[in-house]
């Protein structure tokens, strides 16, 4: 995961940049839970405004938030990247972002069109300039891993995506005639999804699997040739989609035996590691990796027989894969950094990273993790269920919080009450 020349403090961002993230996004994530619990089963209807609410606090307010706290974090690691002046930057990012994204929530729910419009320059201002920063400094580097290409093509997917919704919200704004509204809608959510989400978490992985848990590496087929696959592939199906949206059918099918054959192996490398101990982000990566198969079988079903459950089912399963592997980077991010940080400091008092958060508190988020993903499977068949899958993912996100709280309360503990080494020159 690291890079060569490995990660020292004036490389790291400071650790309030990645935390204030991850705080939003958990904040998001207990508002999605609400969401769930207002709204009940009405968030089963596709494209209505309950489903567009819950649908965009969890793409925009939980996975956005969760993804730039792991970019701040990781493009100086793995890319080798430094971004200067970084809480400018994130401060011009999150700040407008979250507005923008508050703005857009309440757009749906009112249809008032100058809502749209200031959502539209809110998001689009702040995710355009943070896209053009990441990938000036991206494509400046001199040399790539396999992991720095598929952040390319990621950050691509999500400066698409953004294009495709400024589309869209101008549609609903009344300032575009929208005629090729469905088309566009198609793209956004493929690129989202497909080359944004899963793209990025792939390009990360090609790392963190092999560091984290000491296995084999990906075999270069897969991590040299798979990110550009799948770009590929949903650009073409874009392009021909606009004029005949059967293609999609099948592009989707490629895409979903492409992410299966992934999760598939990435399984495979999960059983070669070396260390013997399982702990709770293992069996993150395992149930979001096998939640990745069942969402891309329920894709292809949904390809030849219209069942609007199997579909739903593909939604819910694909959003517990990406939270399944967002938990068990968050896990091993936060209490990294608190140690990192503190210890960089020079704070021999700094607390271990099991004291920042103990295992037992991680695999406790485990359980949370999968009542709640049984209970919004269970709804399905029962709509009740539903209510309990809304109160769980509550707890589940104000879990997550009090842990990000927490941290940064030893952060600050360590560096108020905490001794530091004495560098003592010797008397000549």
């Amino acid at each position: 995961m690291f890079n060569q020349n490995g990660l020292s403090l004036d490389q790291a961002p400071p650790i309030s940049v990645v935390f204030r993230f991850f705080i939003a996004g958990a904040l998001f994530g207990i508002g999605a839970g609400l969401t769930l619990i207002g709204f009940g089963d009405r968030v089963f209807a596709l494209h209505t405004p309950p489903a567009l609410i819950l649908t965009h606090l969890f793409t925009l307010g939980v996975m956005l938030s969760f993804m730039f706290a792991a970019l701040f974090q990781m493009l100086p690691v793995i890319a080798g990247v430094k971004l200067t002046a970084p809480i400018q930057k994130a401060n011009r990012l999150q700040s407008p972002f979250v507005l923008g994204t508050l703005s857009l929530l309440a757009a749906f729910y009112t249809a008032q069109p100058w809502l749209y419009g200031i959502s539209s320059l809110l998001l689009g201002g702040s995710l355009f300039y943070t896209l053009f920063i990441m990938l000036k400094n991206l494509f400046e580097l001199s040399h790539h891993s396999t992991s720095s290409k598929g952040m390319i093509l990621a950050l691509l997917s999500l400066a698409i995506v953004t294009l495709l919704a400024l589309y869209l919200t101008g549609t609903h704004a009344g300032v575009i005639n929208g005629i090729y509204f469905t088309q566009i809608r198609a793209g956004h959510y493929a690129f989202g999804l497909f080359g944004w989400m899963a793209m990025l978490i792939i390009a990360i992985s090609f790392q963190v699997i092999e560091m984290f848990y000491v296995t084999p590496p990906y075999p270069k087929i897969i991590s040299h040739y798979l990110p550009a696959t799948l770009f590929g592939i949903l650009f073409i199906a874009f392009i021909g989609g606009l004029f005949f949206p059967s293609v999609w059918i099948i592009s989707d099918i490629f895409l979903a035996l492409l992410l299966s054959a992934y999760a598939l192996l990435t399984l495979w490398r999960l059983t070669q590691k070396k260390r013997p101990l399982s702990d709770a982000t293992v069996w993150f990566w395992r149930v979001g990796l096998g939640l990745l198969i069942i969402s891309m079988s329920a894709l292809i079903d949904t390809r030849f027989a219209s069942l609007p459950k199997i579909e739903i089912l593909s939604y819910i399963t694909f959003a517990g894969f990406a939270l399944s592997i967002v938990f068990a980077m968050f896990y091993k991010i936060v209490p990294f950094l608190t140690w990192f940080h503190l210890n960089a400091q020079g704070y021999f008092t700094a607390p271990m990273m099991h004291e920042v958060i103990h295992p037992k508190t991680a695999k406790i988020h485990l359980y949370i993790h999968l009542a709640t993903l049984g209970a919004s499977l269970l709804s399905l068949v029962a709509v009740p269920f539903i209510y309990l899958a809304g109160g769980l993912l509550v707890l589940s996100f104000g879990w997550m919080l009090w842990q990000v709280v927490y941290a940064w309360k030893r952060y600050v503990q360590t560096q108020r009450e905490g001794e530091k080494f004495e560098m003592s020159i010797p008397q000549s």
